[in-house]
């Protein structure tokens, strides 16, 4: 059978789980078309390439100067009107943390990664508590892990102050282009990355109701990286510029690699590293992307844009499979982005991302400090 009539020979609530979840058959069957014909030029970015220009990356204000000063009033104004919401990505497969889902991992004795979240979200409800306001958290899971956090929120969850919302599905192929089936004989679903964001958020109908109310930015943050945490001042620095859009990065020390802000055809984006051009020196982009984003809540609403699905080959158990998936960064390539560099040592870290149960147990004395500095234990 050709793809087209495998995917249409699934059970029909097989089918509706998928297409509930954002799939598109047509767009996965002309992909598969092209598997490994055309992967540098769909994963690479083509056109002109060059390092960030020096004033296209800024500093974070510095505590006790005027401009942090003005930028803290601005952001701690647009807190207490209830203009900022904070969106946590929480999906992906559960595969990373023994195959328990990351947020219910302890972070802390006795205090999850979503633990820690939702003592964030507790201490940002006690600065506006006076205005009134709220600072709503979202939290976009994915089928593996949807479930598992919504019984962990319990009661918390009232789908307005906090609330959960899928990203999309889609289906692995095997590297001749067919269906890609588990050991247990169905297909391989998978989550197509952190990209799904804006049309994920719009699917839920809360960027709507956010809006309609006077929302103006939505704060994301990976749920891993508990140093991305709700800022005024960077808030007030994101407004002050007025741009749509301002992304969060660190000086890169020793061997990092990872994505970060280049010049593409003369434009500012953030680009993931296995995107650049053949023959580009990551070396010469001296920070890489953290994924925490500021964004304009109208731009994100009104995002429209034709999004490349990188070509990446997993492996399943003993096999190869192909999935096409999207990254969040990508946005920059319609949206304006300013760069913003913040600390990533000591109590001012903003960057501290767990991958592993190794990079956890490193990171936990620096995870305990920056929790109990930031009021999110209570």
């Amino acid at each position: 059978m050709s793809l087209a009539e495998q995917i249409n020979a699934l059970p029909a609530p097989v089918l509706k789980r998928l297409h509930d979840r954002g799939f598109d058959e047509a767009r996965l069957v002309q992909r598969a078309a092209t598997i490994g014909v055309e992967r540098d030029a769909r994963n690479r970015l083509s056109g002109r390439v060059e390092p960030p220009a020096p004033d296209d990356i800024a500093t974070a204000p510095v505590a006790g100067t005027a401009d942090h000063a003005r930028c803290l009033e601005r952001g701690l104004s647009a807190l207490s009107r209830g203009e900022v919401a904070l969106c946590v990505l929480a999906g992906g497969m559960a595969t990373r943390m023994g195959g328990v889902v990351k947020a219910l991992v302890e972070a802390l004795p006795g205090r999850s990664f979503l633990d820690l979240r939702l003592g964030e979200s507790a201490a940002l409800e006690r600065l506006v508590a006076r205005e009134g306001a709220h600072v709503p958290l979202w939290l976009m899971t994915s089928e593996a892990t949807e479930r598992p956090i919504r019984d962990a929120l319990g009661p918390r969850l009232d789908g307005e102050r906090c609330a959960t919302f899928e990203q999309n599905v889609s289906l692995r192929l095997t590297p001749e282009g067919a269906l890609f089936f588990d050991e247990d004989g169905g297909p391989s679903v998978y989550a197509t990355g952190h990209g799904d964001l804006p049309d994920a958020l719009r699917r839920s109908g809360l960027l709507d109701r956010f809006r309609a109310r006077g929302g103006k930015t939505v704060w994301i943050a990976n749920l891993d990286n508990l140093g991305a945490t709700v800022d005024p001042a960077i808030l007030g620095w994101h407004l002050a510029h007025g741009g749509p859009i301002t992304v969060e990065v660190v000086d890169k020390v020793g061997s990092d690699r990872g994505g970060g802000p280049v010049r593409w055809n003369g434009r500012r984006v953030i680009t993931e590293e296995f995107r650049l051009p053949r023959g580009f020196d990551p070396s010469t982009v001296p920070v890489f992307n953290t994924n925490t984003f500021l964004v304009d809540a109208a731009a994100l609403s009104a995002l429209a844009m034709e999004w490349t699905y990188v070509e990446v080959e997993k492996q399943i158990g003993d096999r190869k499979a192909i999935q096409f998936e999207r990254l969040l960064g990508e946005i920059t390539a319609a949206l304006e982005p300013r760069f913003l560099r913040v600390p990533r040592e000591g109590l001012a870290s903003r960057f501290l991302p767990v991958k592993d149960e190794a990079e956890l147990e490193r990171r936990r004395p620096e995870i305990e400090a920056i929790a109990k500095a930031r009021g999110m234990l209570g």
